[in-house]
């Protein structure tokens, strides 16, 4: 049991070092070999030629008018994103040899496509690209049928545990399990119903755990949720906005709507589900210039850019900064940081992170932040996160940072004093010596007792400041220097580690809400 856990670890830390396209791309990929081997053996719907060119012409066409587009946009090409749209074509679509038939998956590639650029907001795409070739190609083979429709053949038993275990790894990778699993639970209760209703209809006798494994396994559900829904481009910033558009598309998925020829199928379900979360958050790519570098810590270094467009956040969230780059690695060229700044310090904002030793290679993103220079121009491409402090503000709080992980108390103790906001809190702060107490000035400011704890006495402590020494930072230690916690709201940023060695002395209060972070 320890080996497998062990195991496990180290294959989530492997997904940690490489970015969320590159993970998504690296499973369909994986998904596609899976299925050409399956072919051979007649276990899937396509046989080995037909999947080889499909896939040859869907990639072809999804690289050529994103090129074209984003080189007529000034945009970077982003090769990973149209490999990714032209593999779920390939299970959504059917694949074909005939000639008119190809000419259809040409149209639906190209509408994909050309949809990130033509059905945006602000730089921003609406819709799934996949979903919207699909839906193009089904509404013309209403008049066409020779150009096919799509098929979603990747739903048949023989793909379903590949389905389910680069799913997983997928929704690990962008932290989607729970939204999916709301839907998964939603769509295959809403189709075991109509499948139940249907036969009973028709006077066959119904076995409703048969017929539950029959959707699960055979259904295209798995992927949907796995490879579609979970698209963060497409999702609303809050968990709570996402799990309603789970569950709204769950409902249009497992009951499917008969619209004249066609019916409101799965693509059409993740479309609507789609508008929904834009009209949670119309989010765009927002325009900032650098304004001022500053050094908090020997290690951890602040960026202050001016912000040109609209940007709402509420205090605790992250956000995803791109820095375009050539010959990016693994990790791509975007990266998330907790917001340090509060919404009231706008136009200016402020991130901050850890550099990394010397003796470590630095990643490619890393080397390109640095060579930013004051006054250029990056984009942020999306806000999310639920790191959010209560409505109520006599709630009492529990704080919890190691290092870095400070940043996003520093963003909700500057916005709690600039609203006149009167909390309970207490901080604890957890670094590795005192010259790495980030944001000293601020926290000062807020008046909040602050818990320290590092190797060495800080000097010209606060008078609401005390210093940890002899106590061990874990469960019993917290419970020592917080003895109310029962009382309290916690909430802990930094390594999943130190969560978890916290977890007993945090499961006695009132809830828990965690920023688990692997690293800059």
């Amino acid at each position: 049991m320890g080996s497998l856990t062990s195991l496990w670890n180290r294959v989530f830390a492997l997904l940690g070092r490489v970015s969320m396209y590159r993970v998504v791309y690296l499973a369909l990929a994986t998904l596609a070999v899976i299925a050409l081997i399956l072919s051979f053996f007649d276990l899937v719907g396509p046989g080995p030629l037909e999947l080889v060119v499909t896939l040859a012409v869907l990639s072809a066409v999804c690289v050529g008018v994103d090129a074209a587009a984003q080189r007529v946009m000034h945009l970077p090409w982003r090769l990973e994103s149209s490999l990714i749209t032209a593999h779920i074509l390939l299970f959504v679509l059917r694949p074909t040899l005939d000639v008119v038939a190809l000419v259809g998956l040409v149209i639906a590639a190209a509408a994909a496509s050309a949809s990130k650029y033509l059905l945006a907001w602000r730089g921003r795409h609406i819709f799934n690209p996949a979903a919207i070739g699909a839906t193009v190609l089904t509404l013309l083979s209403i008049v066409w049928p020779a150009l096919g429709a799509s098929a979603w053949w990747v739903g048949t038993p023989a793909m379903a545990a590949p389905v389910l275990i680069l799913g997983l790894a997928v929704l690990w990778r962008t932290e989607k399990i729970r939204v999916v699993a709301v839907f998964l639970v939603i769509a295959v209760a809403i189709a075991v119903l109509r499948t139940a209703a249907q036969l009973q209809a028709a006077g066959v006798a119904v076995d409703a755990m048969t017929v539950f494994w029959q959707i699960l396994w055979s259904s295209p559900f798995l992927f949907l949720g796995a490879f579609m829904l979970s698209e963060p481009l497409t999702l609303p910033p809050r968990r709570w906005q996402q799990f309603v558009v789970a569950g709204i598309v769950g409902v249009l998925a497992g009951w499917p709507i008969p619209l004249g020829d066609i019916s409101l199928g799965q693509e059409r379900a993740l479309l609507i589900g789609n508008l929904v979360a834009f009209a949670f958050a119309a989010r765009t790519a927002v325009r900032l210039t650098l304004a001022s570098r500053a050094e908090r810590t020997p290690t951890v270094k602040e960026l202050t850019f001016e912000v040109h467009d609209r940007l709402s956040f509420v205090p605790g969230q992250y956000l995803e900064l791109e820095v375009p780059h050539p010959h990016p690695d693994a990790r791509g060229t975007r990266r998330e940081f907790s917001i340090a700044s509060a919404p009231e310090d706008l136009p200016l904002l402020r991130v901050a992170f850890k550099e990394g030793s010397s003796s470590k290679p630095q990643s490619s993103f890393k080397k390109a932040l640095a060579q930013v220079d004051e006054g250029e121009r990056l984009a942020i491409t999306g806000v999310w996160g639920d790191f959010v402090l209560p409505k109520r503000d006599s709630a009492p709080l529990l704080m919890v940072a190691a290092g870095i992980g400070v940043t996003p108390f520093i963003s909700q103790l500057r916005h709690a004093r600039a609203a006149g906001e009167e909390r309970d809190i207490v901080l604890v702060y957890v670094a590795s010596d005192a010259s790495e107490l980030a944001y000293r000035d601020d926290l000062v400011a807020s008046g909040v007792p602050v818990i320290l704890f590092t190797r060495d006495r800080p000097a010209d402590l606060p008078a609401n400041w005390m210093w940890a020494r002899g106590v061990r930072l874990d469960a019993e230690g917290l419970l020592k220097i917080v003895p109310d916690i029962s009382s309290r709201h916690a909430y802990i940023s930094g390594p999943a580690g130190l969560i978890a060695d916290l977890a007993p002395a945090l499961e006695r209060a009132r809830s828990i809400t965690t920023d688990a972070f692997s690293g800059y």
